[in-house]
């Protein structure tokens, strides 16, 4: 059943009849251009969600402001709404929706079962032809690297059927040990089908039973004397002994994609680990333009339903990802429907499953750091916020700072430096911020900025063309009031408020000379780029304010006490026992320690129990 709106469109007497059942809902522009396709287990709540009032991410918006036209279909379960989803993007392809750019099908390794001695060969396309067919690969580069690892191993051939036919002597490859001359009949049908049979039970990944059947055959050639052949037999087992050491994951059965995802200032990485018959045969890295998903979970959940369900992919055994997906159960159902058969989408996986779903996770997340500190990504991000700002030139140097406590404990600031080529890490700078008062944030951002600042004045440093401060209205007046005291105006300062929703995405810029706001959309390059300053001055902050907490932590209470050495902490250490011990004793305690006198035992006990 399909229904149609169209109008200037009126939301509210749309979402009055529209249905609770499970559907897809496709929204269409002015032009009658199609602008997003959704899927929703009940239409009417994931429908009314994008014309509430408040709490809309700024692409959302921009969504929802287009929309002039909707088209509901409404499905008998959430599995149909899934699939018939991923084909309408597939068919569309809608601006908003995550669109894949690399829709091309994957290469495998194909065995005729017609011919007396067949070729193992690379295959892309419809499987039309009979015989066997191994992969997916990732890539071509990975099948030629195991048709190579077939000639060398098993000596299977691999040339066109019309080169064989017309053979009178054996080819180079027969010539350099990588094939058994079958050309020519210098191997038999059956010397031929045994090697052929071993090269497939590699490629399902039976290595074991392989050099199980080649051991007996060894010894069984040492026996009739045939000292050569068993030492040919010795050379393939201990080639595949070290292609399992290297390949292999113990007590990992079927085939599976293990997925990897991480999210940042505007940017995803996708990380997929192949892994068939146990064996990795490769993986790929994918970064999906973001649509209006704003979580991992949701960025995943929408990439792997295209992925699987937009185009004839073969869909393995399992599908490892590393956290839970919105509308997982749907999506593992419609992945079985597709296939014909059970397929388990799993997240909480132990043991070698485990070490696997760490390592994509690794991937994506280092993937997506090159990915974004890119020189061309980040130098397109210069562009646009020189745009976003109007000013005159393409900034050169981006500063920010943010502060770091726990409780007012260990305050540190952090300076982070960007240039045009992303994080310039031999310019940052922690501040250890001394003599204010605890948890005064105003006050720690003040000291840092005016120690910063005041060495750049003398000369020992650059200074930026823009200064960005993790806060509000009240940060940035510390920063306008520092450097105006300091003389300097030549450097533009923006603050990084968060929104009224405090999301990630929602921030407001705030312009210290005119105290303008400025909101940008989620998917504006400008704030993926001051999203990604500021997420690094965070990460900075952090771990500078950790370490100084550790070692303030590990520190004794007795040091820093006049008088009180090494030597004479070892001794109160020795006499009372522990720290705690000499904290709870009394002066006259104290004074009975050998090297300690009356007078010094009153200053220990002084600075150990401050007046409060």
């Amino acid at each position: 059943m399909t229904e149609t709106i169209s109008r200037s469109f009126d939301a509210k007497a749309f979402l009055t009849r529209l249905t609770s059942r499970p559907g897809v809902y496709q929204m269409y522009g002015a032009d009658g251009e199609i602008l997003y396709v959704g899927k929703a287990k009940n239409l009417k709540k994931r429908v009314s969600s994008y014309f509430r009032s408040t709490g809309l991410a700024p692409k959302t918006r921009a969504l929802v402001a287009r929309i002039t036209h909707v088209e509901v279909t409404v499905t008998n379960s959430e599995t149909e709404a899934l699939l018939l989803e991923q084909n309408l993007i597939k068919e569309q392809r809608p601006p908003y929706n995550i669109l894949l750019r690399d829709d091309k099908s994957y290469p495998y390794i194909f065995v005729s079962d017609r011919d007396t001695y067949p070729a193992v060969r690379f295959h892309r396309g419809a499987k039309r032809r009979k015989g066997r067919y191994f992969g997916p690969y990732p890539s071509g580069g990975a099948v030629r690297e195991t048709l190579n690892l077939m000639q060398k191993l098993f000596r299977i051939r691999s040339c066109e059927d019309s080169f064989f036919r017309n053979r009178s002597r054996p080819c180079l490859q027969y010539q350099i040990d990588r094939c058994t001359g079958p050309c020519v009949e210098l191997v038999t049908p059956q010397q031929y089908a045994d090697d052929l049979r071993h090269a497939t039970m590699f490629l399902d990944g039976k290595s074991q039973a392989v050099m199980q059947e080649l051991a007996q055959q060894m010894d069984a050639a040492a026996a009739r004397l045939d000292f050569e052949q068993a030492a040919r037999y010795r050379d393939q087992i201990s080639q595949l002994q070290r292609i399992q050491e290297q390949q292999y994951v113990s007590g990992m059965d079927g085939d599976a994609d293990v997925v990897g995802c991480a999210l940042k200032a505007g940017a995803v990485g996708v990380h997929m680990l192949y892994v068939r018959g146990g064996r990795i045969i490769g993986s790929k890295v994918f970064h999906p333009k973001v649509s209006v998903e704003d979580s991992e979970a949701g960025v995943l959940s929408a990439f792997l339903a295209q992925w699987y369900l937009g185009s004839a992919r073969e869909i393995p055994d399992q599908v490892i990802v590393p956290f839970a997906l919105e509308d997982g159960e749907a999506l593992e159902q419609a992945l079985a429907q597709r296939r014909g058969r059970k397929v388990a989408l799993q997240h909480r996986v132990r043991g070698d499953k485990a070490g696997w779903q760490r390592l994509a996770q690794t991937n994506a997340e280092q993937q997506l750091a090159s990915h974004l500190a890119s020189k061309q990504n980040i130098y397109n991000r210069f562009l646009v916020l020189q745009e976003t700002l109007g000013l005159d030139a393409v900034p050169q140097r981006l500063e920010c700072f943010d502060i770091s406590h726990s409780s007012g404990e260990a305050t540190v600031a952090s300076c982070v430096v960007f240039d045009r080529n992303g994080p310039l890490k031999s310019d940052y700078r922690h501040f250890n911020i001394e003599g204010i008062t605890a948890g005064d944030d105003y006050a720690a951002m003040q000291q840092a900025l005016s120690r910063r600042y005041t060495r750049l004045k003398k000369g020992e440093g650059k200074l930026p063309d823009i200064l960005l401060i993790d806060g509000g209205k009240g940060q940035v007046t510390q920063a306008r009031e520092v450097l105006q005291e300091l003389q300097i105006d030549e450097v533009l300062i923006v603050g990084v408020a968060k929104g009224p929703s405090r999301r990630a995405g929602l921030e407001v810029l705030v312009l210290a000379d005119s105290n303008e706001e400025i909101t940008l959309a989620g998917d504006a390059p400008a704030l993926h780029l001051i999203q990604h300053i500021r997420d690094e001055a965070h990460r900075f902050a952090i771990t500078g304010h950790r370490a100084r907490r550790g070692k303030a932590r590990r520190q004794s209470r007795l040091e820093g006490i006049a008088g009180v050495g090494p030597k004479r902490r070892r001794e109160l250490l020795r006499y009372f026992g522990g720290a705690a011990e000499v904290e709870r004793a009394s002066v006259e305690e104290i004074a009975k320690v050998s090297t300690i006198s009356r007078k010094l035992a009153e200053e220990i006990y002084a600075a150990l129990h401050p007046d409060p």
